[in-house]
């Protein structure tokens, strides 16, 4: 890995491989999949605005570096590969890519918890500590349909902002990251805040909600329980649960 002009690392083309492959292989994992059909993508240095995603019709926890598909802002494929794409699975990411600098690593789930909350009423609320770094940045926007049109675009835009959280209502969860590791553990807590918010809905019985007063320290509390550190304190150890459960995504 090189060194930018700031001593920050910069990432290379394969070591984004690797980690996106990485990724995919933990959302099945986790248990976060949908078969085929949601998508990680993530941006590839460079000035040609390509991109990385998986191959359409592999399983996520088959997903290794080399086998990622390399693809414009269209969605068209610029190597060779056997595999497909899903040029209209790549829409909502190739938007957001697009319209943020800082979206070098986009993320959509449809796990049964986060489309159970995203067809509630009130989506997330603040009942765990999760939740409160998933509020802190959590924008909304409202299900068109499959992913299709052009002019929808416009209005994920407008909805997304600079939020890193985006609840797709009635369709699943959506994070920005600026790298892999980020977008990752964003997903994380945006999962686990929609499965305790399922349970403890589920339980019966009033809820008692965190404070704004909290609410509004949440940032500087994630700051502070990372070190700084963000989702680099944790990408390496979920790297080495994935060596040791499943291992060859690096290939």
């Amino acid at each position: 890995m090189s060194q930018a002009r700031d001593n920050t690392p910069v990432e290379t083309e394969a070591t984004i491989r690797r980690d996106l492959a990485a990724a995919y292989r933990l959302v099945a994992l986790f248990g976060w999949d949908d078969l085929v059909f949601t998508h990680l993508t993530a941006k590839v240095p460079g000035p040609e605005h390509h991109f990385l995603i998986n191959p359409y019709g592999m399983m996520f926890e088959e997903i290794t570096a080399s086998s990622l598909v390399k693809i414009d802002a269209a969605g068209n494929k610029v190597e060779d590969s056997p595999w497909p794409v899903n040029p209209a699975g790549f829409l909502i990411h190739s938007t957001i890519h697009g319209a943020r600098d800082d979206a070098a690593c986009v993320m959509h789930t449809h796990s049964l918890n986060g489309v159970a909350v995203s067809a509630q009423k009130d989506s997330v609320q603040p009942l765990s500590q999760q939740s409160l770094f998933v509020l802190a940045s959590l924008a909304y926007h409202d299900y068109e349909g499959v992913a299709l049109e052009e002019d929808e675009r416009a209005r994920l835009v407008a909805d997304i902002g600079d939020a890193r959280f985006l609840m797709l209502r009635n369709h699943g969860l959506l994070t920005v990251g600026a790298s892999v590791a980020e977008a990752f553990l964003e997903m994380y807590l945006f999962e686990a805040a929609c499965t305790i918010q399922v349970r403890a809905l589920s339980g019966g019985g009033e809820q008692t909600r965190i404070g704004p007063d909290i609410l509004a320290g949440a940032e500087r509390m994630q700051r502070q329980v990372t070190h700084n550190q963000g989702a680099a304190l944790v990408w390496p150890g979920l790297l080495r649960r994935l060596d040791r459960v499943n291992p060859g995504y690096e290939a």
